[in-house]
């Protein structure tokens, strides 16, 4: 039986989560429910990605940089919208731009990065609701296998169990919204329709602080 959406209160959800977790698709399949506005990052509009997989330390500040400002543009545009007449879902949440700075600047990098990062994050509207995908470096290499992005193949199992070993970090100690994390290694939002429908029932019941769910999953 379908789940009423109506029942979800929060009108800015954020989808977030490492690399090739499914976040985009999650963020698209809740937009579609709720009849909101969909806010994707489109990472394949970045110039310097595939450059950045192939020489990681070359290419790191002008693919954190891009990435970085236009994220801003984005939440300046979503600023101007009237968040109280239809709900937005986003597959990305502006702070975490700082997780990947840390994994890839070096010092004096870094150090350019974090004189402005503060500046724009003030800038930026807070979600009612984070959801936060885990899954394991295993299952996050095969999703990204599946999807089949070239640039993807690049990606070395080492530097995806940096990002992954990153969020945990990050997640672990946000409480800047009300957060839902989620356990994926046994869900399939796309192809099962129980797990969609039991995940909306979720993030109806969260209203504040740092909720978990783990179920049993249906990938067997």
């Amino acid at each position: 039986m379908a789940f009423e959406a109506s029942k979800i209160s929060a009108r800015y959800l954020v989808v977030e989560g490492p690399i090739g977790v499914g976040k985009t698709s999650l963020a698209e399949a809740l937009a579609d429910r709720l009849k909101g506005r969909r806010l994707l990052e489109n990472p394949e509009g970045n110039p310097f990605l595939p450059l950045f997989y192939k020489d990681r330390w070359r290419y790191a500040f002008q693919t954190q940089l891009y990435f970085l400002l236009n994220r801003f543009r984005q939440q300046q545009e979503l600023l101007q919208f009237e968040l109280f007449t239809q709900s937005v879902v986003s597959d990305y949440l502006f702070a975490k731009d700082r997780i990947f700075a840390i994994l890839n600047l070096d010092e004096q990098e870094l150090g350019l990065y974090e004189r402005l990062h503060p500046i724009l994050e003030a800038q930026v509207p807070k979600p009612d609701l984070v959801l936060y995908l885990q899954a394991s470096t295993d299952v996050l290499l095969e999703r990204i296998a599946l999807r089949g992005r070239s640039y993807e193949k690049e990606i070395e199992r080492g530097y995806l169990e940096e990002v992954n070993a990153a969020y945990s970090h990050f997640f672990l100690h946000y409480q800047e919204s009300p957060l839902l994390i989620v356990n994926t290694n046994e869900l399939d939002f796309v192809k099962n329709q129980e797990d969609f429908e039991e995940l909306l029932k979720r993030i109806a019941e969260v209203k504040a602080g740092t909720h978990y769910y783990v179920p049993l999953g249906s990938r067997g």
